[in-house]
């Protein structure tokens, strides 16, 4: 019998430390969660900022995201959007 008491306490330990784990895992995540919260706020910002000395905001997202491309695949998506849109008689 007393066989069966070590081992459940040691598989009561085990979960036990399981859950820590967990939990630390847990509250990290809500902490970056926070932080990303934070860092779109700042974002948001920057953008607001730009609107209000002038610049447009939707031409600044696509700026943003053409610079984040490579080189090569910015380069062949705007051939393709040349050909599209010559093949649409749009100049």
């Amino acid at each position: 019998m007393a066989e069966a008491t070590d081992a459940r306490a040691q598989a009561d330990e085990g979960v036990s430390a399981t859950d820590d784990r967990l939990r630390l895992l847990i509250e990290r995540i809500e902490r970056l969660e926070e932080e990303k919260k934070g860092i779109a706020d700042d974002i948001r910002d920057v953008y607001a900022e730009g609107k209000a000395v002038g610049y447009d905001t939707k031409m600044m997202r696509q700026i943003y995201r053409l610079r984040k491309m490579k080189p090569d695949d910015r380069a062949e998506m705007e051939m393709l959007l040349e050909t599209y849109k010559a093949a649409l008689g749009m100049g």
